[in-house]
């Protein structure tokens, strides 16, 4: 397995499960709901870096006949994005602890919240949906990052504690 792989194995499942313990603030307390927010942006950033061949390529040809999944995978991936964008904007908008931070207050907008609310459990939905069009190469890469590498299987059996022969 590529080393780009792995790492984007690690991050992916890594990122999953921060998202999954961002997702409801009563379980982290709201500061680390919003602080591991931020860094979680920052992991999407570094997710779309190592991808960034495969969005320019899938970008010049989104048009191309024969790319329906590709086409789906590519739609799903900006609704995505601009999901993210209004779940951080709106975040942002609602801050109890990062703007405050940096000795800024915003007024309290129930709007704001209503869209946070709204755009992340959508959020969830689409990453269930890109979870499922990736499914496959998430199961092989996780094949292929624990399978032990035997080159000649028979020469690791062995019978009372002596080598056999194939």
């Amino acid at each position: 397995m590529s080393n780009q792989n792995r790492t984007k194995l690690i991050l992916d499942i890594s990122t999953f499960a921060a998202l999954l313990l961002v997702m409801d603030p009563r379980t982290s307390g709201i500061a680390v709901h919003e602080w591991l927010a931020i860094a979680l942006s920052g992991a999407v950033i570094v997710h779309l870096l190592l991808n960034w061949n495969w969005i320019a390529e899938l970008t010049r040809r989104i048009f191309t006949k024969g790319l329906n999944g590709s086409r789906t995978n590519y739609i799903l991936n900006w609704l995505m994005f601009i999901d993210g964008i209004l779940i951080m904007l709106s975040g942002i908008m609602i801050s109890e602890s990062v703007i405050p931070a940096f000795g800024l207050s915003l007024p309290m907008n129930f709007t704001w919240r209503g869209l946070h609310d709204m755009s992340a459990n959508i959020a969830m939905l689409l990453m269930g949906l890109h979870i499922t069009l990736h499914w496959n190469w998430i199961v092989s890469t996780f094949g292929r990052l624990f399978r032990r590498r035997v080159s000649n299987p028979a020469a690791s059996l062995s019978i009372n504690g002596k080598d056999a022969q194939a």
